[in-house]
């Protein structure tokens, strides 16, 4: 490992990068890449050269993308997001099979019984801890509310100004709030912008850099040629839960207290959990959302695969979900048949059932449950 923060370190690559590159034993990890620009061009230039393999690993800041106008090394590099550290990752599982491989490759009811499952203190309590190496590592409570508080305040004042130097920190962190209380929400872009006092251009800058940032994401609708009045609206996604607290200024008390805004940190933990999971998965996987312009039908997440299947997934901060509250997925099997590979509702509960022919009911902890 290179880490090109470190000034002895980045020096030689300063001087001759491609010919430092060319005395390493591969695999190589270059840390901070962005600090020595030219590293990326000797990497270019070696893969060009024939290089077989995976020999290079560039891990580094986005602020690269943001300042830099082009990326040169366009069909050479394989760009993989770096998510924060999952409950899986934590309880070292991370080679266990892919939970999303699982109910794409067989029943849900085939997945094995969770031991010792979070209740729904917990569960709020892993949400708005957070992913961030930083804080899912730090055991004091304390320490972690201020480690995240201070995160925002970067991201608002210095982060978000690389992509536009004249962009108002007050604004955006008004932009910010109405999205961390809209989190896993579909809701009206003029709604966001509103609250936040500012124009419909300003918000899609906004939503560009904070996207680029890792800090929100949009889940786009799902379609199908077998559905019809299906709204194009995404959701949008704190990529984080535990953005809510600093950004709301709420604690683990205040979220178990108001309703409608534990059932979206819930959400927005699941998805959060998922994210990685689909990732590692053996499938190309992509995420949506899916609701019938009438608000009749509506499904938390409908993941698809290459092949056109989908697993479809409800999200529930209830602790025994019932058949009402797989409406929506037992519709959309009745609709679409075979191509739903899984439905299940996610809970907070201990245990998992049949809710309906090929509806189950799990725990969200069988995510990273062992199997």
């Amino acid at each position: 490992m290179v880490r090109l923060d470190r000034e002895r370190e980045a020096a030689p690559f300063r001087d001759d990068a491609d010919d430092v590159l060319r005395s390493l034993e591969a695999p190589v990890l270059l840390d901070e890449w962005q600090l020595v620009p030219g590293v990326l061009g000797a990497v270019k230039r070696a893969v060009d050269d024939g290089v077989e393999g995976a020999k290079y690993l560039l891990t580094g800041s986005v602020r690269a993308e943001l300042l830099e106008a082009t990326w040169p090394a366009t069909g050479r590099v394989v760009r993989l997001a770096q998510w924060g550290l999952t409950e899986r990752e934590l309880a070292r599982r991370s080679n266990d099979p892919s939970f999303l491989d699982g109910l794409f490759g067989g029943s849900a009811d085939l997945l094995p019984p969770v031991r010792e499952a979070p209740s729904l203190r917990d569960y709020v309590a892993l949400a708005v801890r957070g992913m961030y190496p930083d804080v899912a590592l730090q055991p004091s409570a304390s320490l972690r509310r201020r480690w995240l508080s201070a995160y925002v305040d970067q991201l608002v004042m210095r982060d978000a100004s690389l992509a536009d130097a004249n962009r108002d920190p007050v604004r955006l962190r008004r932009y910010l709030t109405a999205v961390a209380a809209n989190t896993a929400g579909v809701v009206e872009h003029k709604k966001l912008f509103d609250a936040a006092g500012i124009t419909r251009t300003t918000a899609a800058s906004y939503d560009r850099v904070l996207e680029l940032l890792f800090v929100v994401e949009r889940v786009p609708a799902w379609h199908s040629n077998r559905l019809n009045r299906l709204t194009r609206s995404p959701k949008r996604y704190l990529t984080d839960a535990a953005l809510v607290g600093p950004v709301l200024d709420v604690d683990e008390r205040a979220v178990i207290r108001d309703g409608d805004l534990l059932g979206r940190v819930i959400d927005t933990f699941v998805l959060s959990q998922l994210r990685p999971d689909a990732d590692t998965s053996s499938r190309a996987l992509t995420f949506h959302h899916l609701r019938l312009d009438n608000g009749q039908h509506e499904i938390d997440l409908v993941v698809q695969a290459a092949d056109g299947s989908v697993v479809a997934i409800e999200v529930k901060s209830s602790s025994a979900p019932t058949v009402e509250d797989a409406r929506h997925l037992i519709w959309l099997r009745r609709e679409l048949g075979d191509q739903v590979r899984a439905s299940v509702v996610l809970h907070t509960g201990p245990r998992a059932y049949r809710l309906a022919d090929g509806v189950h009911a799990l725990p969200i902890s069988s995510i990273w449950a062992p199997r």
